[in-house]
């Protein structure tokens, strides 16, 4: 069986580059631990899914030079993928092709910013893009998406769309139908990227029900999980007294 490419798009963590728009309330260095948290979280989702056969796992990441550091947040097993090219939408392109290219039956790439995304939402992509030519989209709240997955290159997807935008989602939607692609709809999730988003995953890790989950569990991010309940800790002690 040929496998299918599940990569997760990130920079490697650094203070004063990662999650910034989380700061505040975070400091810039719980910042890029946080995102660190986020990836090996997602990573080992990811890694859940090889044991049922068919998906190749690796991190597309940036900065060139930091493999060491980003090695060290992934289970055994990842392949390690440079992103290259101009702006967002080449990367992603750009990975997409590499990933084509390495002769997989299909590629997914999956925003770094969704430590609990289910891996039923994973394995619908991957169904998806086995079966026929088509794009795998998951929506995320916010308006872009959490996923795109493709079996084979379709340029005109990552061409003029305005990245970090409430619109990305539906334009992609629209340049799919302009281009002839069919979309497999697979179910949306979040991205954790400002202080409304934190107060989302806190209430989603505390066991509340989120209103777009459609009955999916989110992952346990257990590295997500620990990180959270040290960081409210103090706060707890500072109470007692």
């Amino acid at each position: 069986m040929q496998t299918v490419a599940v990569g997760i798009f990130c920079k490697t963590p650094a203070a004063g580059v990662s999650k910034t728009r989380l700061s505040p309330p975070l400091r810039p260095e719980d910042c890029a631990r946080l995102s660190a948290c986020f990836i090996r979280d997602l990573a080992g989702t990811i890694a859940g899914l090889v044991p049922e056969g068919g998906v190749a796992p690796y991190a597309i990441y940036t900065p060139a030079g930091t493999e060491r550091e980003l090695r060290a947040l992934l289970p055994a097993g990842f392949r390690l993928l440079a992103q290259s090219g101009k702006d967002f939408g080449a990367r992603l392109l750009g990975a997409m092709d590499e990933l084509l290219h390495a002769g997989h039956a299909g590629a997914i790439v999956v925003n770094a910013d969704s430590p609990t995304l289910p891996a039923a939402i994973l394995r619908d992509a991957v169904a998806a893009v086995r079966a026929r030519d088509c794009v795998a989209l998951s929506p995320a709240a916010d308006g872009g998406y959490t996923l795109i997955g493709l079996s084979r290159r379709h340029a005109g997807l990552f061409r003029d769309i305005p990245w970090s935008t409430p619109r990305v989602y539906r334009l992609t939607l629209a340049r799919a139908a302009e281009i002839g692609v069919p979309v497999a709809a697979v179910p949306g999730w979040y991205d954790v990227d400002d202080r409304k988003t934190l107060a989302l995953l806190e209430a989603e890790l505390a066991g509340e029900r989120l209103p777009f989950a459609a009955g999916l569990a989110g992952a346990p991010a257990p590295a997500t999980r620990r990180f959270l309940a040290a960081r409210r800790a103090p706060v707890r002690a500072e109470a007692a007294w």
